[in-house]
């Protein structure tokens, strides 16, 4: 196998994927300053160097700064980002905000510190891109996490709710965008490999092994093991939402429904067994989008 191929075909289709989404999304216009938020993380690593690719070649003109906000985390190696940014040229900003002794004193030991870290980042990033007059908001969340976010939800919260890829902040006052929302999250471990970027691992606050979140990785990375597809098909299940097959009555008059004599191609069809192919028809390829609509089975020995 020829790698320098392969990974030549990877950088394509990350910048496509990337651009996609953007297009798609009207996520970044012309004059836009967009803070690209780091954390040291693979994720945000990818973001960043795939947007610096898209800078160049883009029909609009853009700014990127990138932000990382040093949490001040106990081992928390402060000079790996300045650096690593530093030499790539891009305009940054490191904003020191000791969140994690807030934190420690809030939330019992033994506790998951995630939530409350989460929200403090939130706003000191916002004050942030205030202060530095950025037009748009950029995170690294890819697809896996964004139904890692939608399994979460109806699981534990239950809420058919997602994470989207574009959102206007509760004060209306930023647009957070995600454009790594059709990028797997294999495809950006591949790439932070082959860029070797300065990993900052995400472990410093202790160990999370029990979390919610990673247990629900683990079971879509088993199911895309077992049944090649189906993650890609509830990716795209989220730009395929059928309102009358649900059950919010604030989406669907369900009340005023009334029989009208008219047929509907999205009538009681939906629910009959023989709409459902017995197997995928041939082997999932990853980018076809006739695949991507295709419904793959559950098996019926799975655990419920």
């Amino acid at each position: 196998m020829n790698m320098d191929l392969e990974n030549h075909k990877l950088e394509k289709r990350l910048c496509r994927e990337v651009g996609r989404a953007i297009v798609d999304y009207n996520m970044i216009e012309e004059g836009d300053r967009v803070m690209v938020c780091v954390s040291g993380g693979k994720d945000s690593y990818g973001l960043l160097d795939i947007l610096m690719k898209l800078q160049q070649r883009a029909p609009v003109n853009f700014e990127l700064i990138a932000v990382n906000l040093d949490q001040k985390q106990p081992g928390f190696p402060e000079h790996v980002l300045p650096e690593y940014l530093g030499k790539l040229g891009v305009k940054f900003h490191i904003e020191n905000q000791d969140t994690y002794s807030i934190v420690k004193r809030v939330i019992p030991e033994g506790k998951t510190l995630c939530s409350l870290c989460s929200r403090l980042r939130r706003g000191i990033l916002y004050r942030v891109a205030d202060e530095l007059g950025a037009t748009k908001i950029a995170l690294g969340h890819h697809r896996d996490d964004m139904l890692q976010t939608l399994l979460l939800n109806m699981f534990f919260g239950a809420k058919l709710k997602g994470m989207p890829a574009k959102l206007v902040s509760d004060d209306g006052k930023h647009v957070v965008i995600r454009p790594l929302a059709y990028v797997p999250e294999k495809d950006l471990t591949r790439w932070a490999d082959i860029r070797q970027f300065p990993i900052i691992p995400c472990t410093l606050c202790g160990s999370q092994e029990n979390l919610q979140r990673k247990q629900v990785g683990n079971l879509l990375r088993e199911w895309e093991k077992k049944y090649p597809g189906r993650v890609e098909n509830m990716a795209s299940a989220l730009q395929n939402v059928v309102p009358s097959h649900l059950m919010d009555r604030a989406l669907f008059p369900f009340e005023t429904l009334r029989a009208s004599g008219v047929p509907d191609d999205n009538g009681d069809k939906a629910f009959d067994d023989e709409a459902l192919p017995a197997q995928s028809p041939e082997p999932f390829v990853a980018g076809n989008p006739a695949q991507a609509r295709a419904v793959i089975p559950i098996a019926t020995t799975e655990a419920s």
